[in-house]
């Protein structure tokens, strides 16, 4: 758990600096054990966590049990050593494991404190550990072959029959085709499932009341159980994982399937009732008194959910209850419903409060959707849904990786999938292999989702037949041609921003002016879509010195909290999330509050970009900046000539309405500026428009939602629609064509935009249109979203591994700069 911000380099054996390998290990006892709760049973991998503000012990490490429970601390003589070279990041990562419970010296446990660092670091950190007077045992050291880890064992390959790669490839292996397809509870759910929604079903319904052992879990010889993959040993058989991932690709109708899941264990409890009833009035019986089912949303998909409630149950089948906005603090009341519907924002924002309800109910079930959202795990809605209480957990997202294969670790933590739930483990067994271009990691990765998790897309094909008959989708590109006097201004940007690039030179240095490199990004991309969009006096925006402190420059701060304002895709260089709370630091670079504020507990409080020191004084929340909800009516340049872009859409829009006068279209841009830009000129041309943006209240957005549907000639044809509130979980099946205004880095989310058209429900063939600029930063957009397209596939197919995140990021914002 105590690691760096690093996770590892790309390249072969021994030649990247980057590449983490086992140092080796330090025996220690784990103390205090007296003061804590958490309890270690017998052989069990244990995570570390750096405490420097420990009022004790500056040097403190505290201890986890692979339940995540507090167990104690490392002992101080011990910590003393290791602490000074986990802080400067010497040691850049620690796993531990406990060989066995002693119950000679119950408040005092002997454990094996593995060391990892990079290849340069391991003189220096030998050399410490040997001036602290502790012991340490490499691969030479005779006890070398003593450890429990399951890194050194496949190592050191001291157990042939313990192959970590073959205990991988044993898991999962033949498991769902034997599962028989189920029904939708008729006294609940009111409409028929698809072929692939009763298959779903029954796989849910089959991972919930299995009674198998958790993946790696065997019987052992000597009586009890051991998990193959640790060594870890324990006297009661291991509960099984009652849950899992539910990755159906998007537009399949998770939400129904869902829906049936939580209305057939309804169903069963009223039966368990009226059996038992007569018999056992005075004792409780499970069933008599059901727990409700909770489910975890985003507030863009709230309203979704409370829509498929109204249309898809029988009224008053299940008693529902809405956790958001004004909501009850009684435990009680919330125990008389089958289904609460809460938020990720309402639980983050509800972590800390000791009246909290949600954290005290031991819930039936939790369902997280567009679980996705949670890939930053130190984010307090994270920490949130990992702390539930319950037995039964669902992960249900389209798109479980985003960014890299490390956004999988917190679903694996709110699973409490051992040993994945913790960290060292995850990245020791898969993160490491895999950011390192072994197959031997992509390989684990995939065995693991085949043994939790049910994927299928649209395309898929399940004997003679496709997985859901929903009409076509094609996707196709409309390459544009930009005027003279805009291809002006674009190369004129294009050009400032490569010498900016060159004169920054190094890797080092553009990661230092990071936030200039974006500006460019940025300003780019908006020139492709409108010049109006984009300040044209570049120089005056720039600071003077490519390092200004924004301490020292007001405006400055203003223009970056402007910068991501305007790009609804920007991301923390830490979580890779859009920040929330958004913080700029001195050095001008940007992040959410919760990620930078972490950075600062640790001993080296640097700008994990550029590397400057940093306190709290040097951070600074980032300006509001206003959005009045007007339209492009109000523009003072809205009697400019319209750009290249528009008038293309507008001919492909007018081409559509020909054919098909009652047709409609989603227009899908991440610029708020240019939607209320394009209303003006579509309003002209006799277009019927609404509008969907962020700024818009979750009440608002459903009244849009629900108006863009009627039918009529009367009816609005056109939707203008950020991804911020129309992304995931919106039902746009009454349009039949999308255009994609502007490109997104993450074609995950360009993926989300087609698929709130194209899904169940749709009736017509759907046409997805890119609108991309000829020549422009746009293409390479498109062949950045060709490498990140890898990324699921990665998981679920056989694709190649990864670099290291920075050295990515450099290499793109070259490639955006089209310097590459």
């Amino acid at each position: 758990m105590a690691s760096s911000s690093s996770r590892g380099g790309g390249g072969g054996d021994g030649d990247d600096d980057n590449e983490l390998y086992l140092v080796g290990f330090v025996v220690a006892n784990i103390v205090g054990m007296r003061y804590y709760q958490g309890k270690i049973t017998g052989r069990e991998p244990v995570g570390f966590v750096r405490e420097p503000l420990n009022t004790y012990d500056g040097n403190a490490i505290a201890v986890y049990n692979r339940r995540n429970d507090k167990v104690g601390h490392i002992a101080a003589t011990v910590a003393a050593v290791l602490a000074p070279l986990i802080d400067s990041h010497l040691v850049a990562a620690v796993q531990g494991i406990v060989p066995k419970a002693s119950s000679k010296a119950p408040h005092r446990l002997p454990c094996q404190v593995h060391l990892f660092a990079r290849r340069t670091a391991f003189p220096a950190v030998a050399a410490a550990i040997d001036a602290g007077g502790l012991d340490l045992i490499h691969a030479d050291h005779p006890e070398f072959a003593l450890s429990e880890s399951a890194a050194v064992m496949e190592r050191t390959k001291r157990k042939p029959n313990r192959d970590v790669d073959k205990l991988f490839s044993l898991v999962g292996k033949g498991g769902k085709s034997q599962i028989e397809p189920m029904e939708a509870p008729g006294d609940v759910v009111t409409s028929e499932l698809f072929d692939h929604q009763k298959e779903a079903l029954g796989w849910l319904v089959h991972r919930e009341e299995s009674n198998d052992m958790p993946p790696f879990w065997e019987e052992s010889k000597e009586g009890g159980f051991e998990n193959v993959l640790t060594n870890q040993t324990v006297k009661e058989r291991p509960p099984p994982l009652k849950g899992g991932i539910f990755a159906d690709d998007m537009g399949l109708g998770k939400t129904l399937t869902l829906l049936s899941l939580i209305g057939r264990s309804k169903a069963r409890n009223g039966d368990a009732k009226k059996a038992n009833g007569a018999k056992r009035r005075k004792v409780k019986v499970a069933g008599e008194a059901p727990r409700p089912t909770l489910v975890v949303c985003p507030p863009s998909v709230f309203s979704a959910w409370v829509t498929q409630l109204e249309e898809q149950l029988k009224p008053g089948s299940l008693k529902v209850y809405l956790y958001h906005g004004e909501r009850t603090k009684d435990k009680k009341e919330l125990l008389k419903y089958d289904l609460v519907l809460s938020t990720y924002t309402t639980l983050g924002a509800e972590f800390e409060q000791e009246d909290s309800p949600v954290k005290e109910i031991d819930w039936f079930r939790v369902i997280l959707d567009e679980a996705h959202v949670i890939k930053n795990s130190a984010a307090q809605q994270t920490k949130a849904v990992i702390a539930l209480n319950t037995e039964r957990r669902w992960v249900v997202t389209g798109t479980p990786i985003q960014n890299s294969s490390f956004d999988l670790y917190p679903l694996m933590a709110f699973l409490r999938f051992q040993p994945f739930a913790i960290k060292s483990y995850w990245q020791s067994l898969i993160q490491r292999p895999l950011e390192k271009g072994d197959k031997t990691g992509l390989s684990r990765l995939q065995n693991l989702l085949a043994a939790i998790s049910l994927r299928r897309t649209k395309d898929m094909e399940t004997g003679s037949k496709s997985m859901v008959n929903l009409p076509s989708k094609t996707v196709m590109a409309c390459y544009i041609d930009l005027s003279a006097e805009e291809r002006e201004y674009y190369d004129q940007m294009e050009l400032e921003g490569k010498n900016k690039m060159q004169e920054f030179g190094d890797r080092d240095s553009i990661l230092r002016n990071y936030s200039t490199v974006l500006y460019f990004i940025l300003r780019l991309r908006q020139l492709c879509n409108d010049v109006a969009l984009c300040p044209l006096d570049m120089k005056s925006w720039l600071p003077a010195d490519s390092l200004g402190d924004v301490a020292k420059n007001p405006e400055l701060l203003k223009k970056l909290a402007s910068l991501v304002d305007d790009g609804d895709d920007f991301d923390c260089p830490i979580c890779l999330s859009p920040p929330t709370k958004t913080v700029i630091t001195s050095c001008t670079h940007i992040y959410c509050q919760t990620c930078i504020l972490k950075i600062l507990k640790s001993s080296s409080s640097r700008c994990p970009i550029c590397r400057r020191s940093l306190s709290k004084e040097d951070l600074f929340l980032a300006p509001e900046v206003k959005n009045p909800d007007e339209d492009g009516s109000g523009n003072p340049e809205s009697d400019r000539p319209l750009s290249s872009k528009v008038q293309t859409l507008l001919k492909l829009l007018k081409t559509s309405q020909d054919k098909d006068p009652l047709s409609k279209s989603v227009v899908f841009s991440q610029f708020r500026k240019m939607l209320l830009l394009l209303e003006k000129p579509l309003k002209a041309a006799g277009f019927k428009i609404l509008r969907l943006d962020g700024s818009m209240t979750a009440k608002k957005r459903l009244a849009v939602i629900q108006q863009f549907a009627h039918v009529g000639p009367d009816a609005p044809t056109v939707l203008l629609a950020s991804l911020k509130a129309a992304g995931a979980g919106v039902n746009l099946t009454a349009a039949s064509t999308v255009y994609l205004f502007d490109p997104w880095w993450n074609p995950g989310v360009e993926e989300q935009a087609m698929d709130r058209v194209h899904r169940i429900g749709q009736k017509k063939d759907v046409k997805v249109i890119r609108l991309i600029v000829k020549g422009s930063i746009e293409e390479r957009i498109l062949s950045l979203q060709e490498r990140k397209k890898s990324l699921i596939a990665n998981a679920f197919g056989k694709k190649k591994g990864g670099k290291d995140d920075k050295e990515m990021r450099i290499e793109e914002l070259r490639m955006m700069m089209g310097l590459q």
